[in-house]
């Protein structure tokens, strides 16, 4: 059995955690949460990491994706706060100079279809910085957002994808399974993370027998669906399933 990895999100937007729903980014507020205060993402990063016993930490800068700023003395916080944590940095990169701005922090990079213009771009990406990235193939309501063969052509993948539903995200509307099981099915030997409408450990228990290598999950934690005595309880029957 393989491990499932359980990836705390952090939003940033604002320079404050916000709490994404939908994918209306216009109206994400700062997040209200027992966890810490919005306006300390190094203490609710800690927070997060705690709950889940995580190694990864997945954040997305809401304002490099929008075009309207970033967060990188944010992100060069948690990096130097998180020594022993994984960043995995979505911040709208578009081309090689963009990843390249953000390297020095040490970061693992996210590469966004919906913010790719064209095949062509993730293909410069790769070139460059090979499989240290991550592709996330991006869905809204309306389906695909990005160069459709990017969806179309998995050759082209890296070793590592998320799925990510950002119409359900925040919504309490559950993950898209079936969507998440053709991407599995379409991604081979690849490592395929769920990201959207994660409620409960029922969901993460859909994902891990979607063929999902993990799951990204915010929401759930923040209002205590989801827990160290959860988490600790999936992780017991994984583990008793595979012996």
């Amino acid at each position: 059995m393989n491990d499932f990895a359980i990836i705390p999100a952090l939003d940033l937007k604002g320079g404050a955690v916000v709490h994404a729903r939908g994918g209306a980014r216009a109206e994400y507020r700062p997040i209200e949460t027992p966890l810490g205060a919005a306006d300390d993402p190094v203490a609710l990063a800690r927070a997060l990491l705690a709950v889940t016993g995580a190694s990864v930490l997945y954040i997305a800068d809401l304002d490099a994706i929008e075009g309207v700023g970033n967060h990188f003395d944010v992100c060069r916080d948690l990096a130097s706060a998180l020594p022993g944590s994984e960043l995995w940095i979505d911040a709208g990169f578009t081309n090689v100079t963009d990843c390249a701005f953000w390297l020095p922090l040490g970061a693992t990079l996210v590469i966004g279809t919906e913010s790719l213009s064209f095949a062509e771009d993730w293909q410069e990406l790769r070139a460059s910085f090979g499989e240290s990235l991550v592709l996330s193939l991006d869905y809204g309501a309306e389906g695909r957002r990005g160069p459709s063969t990017l969806f179309a052509e998995p050759a082209h993948w890296p070793e590592r994808i998320i799925a990510m539903s950002l119409d359900r995200v925040g919504t309490g509307h559950g993950p898209d399974v079936a969507r998440l099981r053709d991407v599995v099915e379409q991604a081979g030997a690849r490592s395929v993370y769920a990201s959207g409408g994660m409620r409960d450990i029922g969901d993460l228990e859909a994902a891990a027998e979607a063929g999902a290598g993990g799951a990204l999950i915010a929401t759930a934690l923040h209002r205590g669906a989801v827990g160290q005595k959860e988490i600790a309880a999936f992780e017991r029957r994984r583990r008793f399933r595979s012996d």
